[in-house]
């Protein structure tokens, strides 16, 4: 027979889920009914802590202490980039394969490179590869920057025509 089950323990759940939109209950069974939750409510929590992300597919993070779950976000790269361009909600069953054609600023660009360090998912040393990490990203979410393509960004910060910031 397993240990018994201790209410004060803290569990982390991760799963993916999209913004603004019940999870299936389904899904989320098999992964908190054995803590004592219901897939219902949790769901609900879900859709209501991601609602600012609705139509993105986002991380979502519970924390599960004494039958109580609190749910936080936590944004991918894309999800940030795809989020800065400001592009108008779509309905994923009849649009797909979208090309996210928008333009953003250098500036957008450091803003998401420091939100990405502050969550501590970004590998790079210092701040100029992060911003590099980023625009790898909008290469291939398929936006431009500054009118120009993220790689020919990348080569101006590389020869120094593009200062960033240290931190």
């Amino acid at each position: 027979m397993p240990p018994k089950f201790d209410p004060s323990v803290i569990q982390l759940i991760t799963l993916r889920t999209t913004g603004g939109e019940v999870a299936a209950s389904s899904a989320l069974a098999p992964k908190i009914g054995p803590l004592g939750l219901s897939p219902k409510k949790v769901g609900d929590d879900i859709a209501k802590a991601t609602k600012d992300w609705k139509g993105l597919r986002v991380t979502v993070q519970l924390t599960v202490q004494n039958r109580q779950a609190t749910v936080s976000v936590l944004p991918s790269a894309s999800s940030l980039v795809i989020r800065a361009l400001k592009e108008p909600v779509r309905d994923k069953k009849k649009d797909k394969n979208i090309l996210h054609t928008g333009n953003m600023s250098i500036d957008d660009v450091i803003s998401i490179a420091k939100t990405m360090r502050d969550a501590d998912k970004s590998f790079a040393r210092e701040l100029k590869g992060t911003v590099k990490e980023i625009l790898g990203t909008c290469n291939s979410v398929g936006c431009t920057v500054d009118g120009k393509t993220p790689v020919a960004i990348q080569g101006l910060i590389d020869d120094g025509e593009i200062e960033i910031p240290a931190n």
